[in-house]
């Protein structure tokens, strides 16, 4: 009986883990060869490398500072600059959204969500299990990144601090999980595909936007409030460490879209 018991708790979960773990894992390699390729040319583009740092200082101001390369001297920035701010950014970006995507809105269009509520599962547990599913995968990658850096703290000469690690993959998995949790809210409001790749790349796009433009001058400095990227990045968690008030603002963001996601997909007609 026990055994029976526990084989009917959170099914959709283990389902899930259980149809994604490859996938999962292939991210995490992508994830270890983009961080192995990248932060080990620390030598050569950044710390003493001065004729990389000239090719930088004669860029326009603009330029630099959209891109978010001002600091490469240190193994803090130049890992935010070239990994977190722009590659792992990109990635993690469409890791967010492919799920968020897959959770909802493609299995509806499908045909297929009818069939898994047809088997006595409420809409809110479904959600529910399905986003704890992907919080779950993103915690993975975390871990990933983690060892990843430890790694490579040694060999590449980063001077990292363990602490400041943590911080910021943090910071890159809240963004993931913020464009996750937007797909997954406009997946539960459509239904549809289209518009929940559009809605989880829609907040990506628009805080890096916000962020970008915001630091080209003070007048156009108060887009950065309302930008996501500016909220998990603006203290520089690999130098600086845990920013709380910005990881709260991220996260707390995308729990407030899975909520209000559960209640509009509760009360609308399920596409077949």
């Amino acid at each position: 009986m026990a055994t029976a018991s526990y084989s009917r708790r959170l099914p959709l979960l283990r389902l899930s883990l259980r149809e994604s773990w490859i996938a999962t894992i292939v991210w995490g390699m992508a994830t270890s060869a983009a961080m192995t390729l990248y932060l080990g040319l620390y030598q050569s583009l950044g710390g003493s490398s001065s004729g990389f740092k000239e090719l930088i200082a004669s860029l326009p101001t603009e330029l630099v500072a959209t891109l978010g390369i001002t600091d490469i001297s240190t193994g803090s920035g130049y890992a935010q600059s070239y990994f977190f701010g722009l590659l792992g950014f990109v990635l993690y970006s469409i890791i967010g959204v492919s799920w968020g995507t897959a959770a909802l809105g493609a299995d509806e269009e499908r045909g297929t969500l009818e069939l898994t509520l047809a088997h006595g599962v409420s809409r809110t547990q479904l959600l529910s299990e399905r986003a704890v599913s992907l919080a779950v995968r993103l915690l993975f990658l975390g871990v990933v990144i983690v060892v990843m850096l430890l790694i490579l703290n040694q060999s590449s000469q980063l001077e990292l601090e363990v602490g400041n690690m943590v911080a910021v993959t943090c910071a890159l998995l809240g963004l993931s999980f913020l464009a996750a949790s937007t797909a997954i809210l406009f997946g539960a409001c459509t239904g549809r595909r289209s518009l929940s790749l559009i809605g989880g790349s829609g907040v990506v796009v628009l805080g890096y936007v916000f962020h970008a433009v915001g630091a080209q001058s003070d007048s156009l400095s108060f887009l950065n409030v309302i930008s996501p990227y500016t909220w998990a990045y603006e203290n520089a968690p690999l130098t600086n460490g845990f920013d709380l008030g910005g990881l709260a603002l991220v996260y707390s963001l995308g729990l407030v879209f899975l909520v209000v996601g559960g209640i509009v997909f509760n009360r609308r007609d399920i596409g077949s």
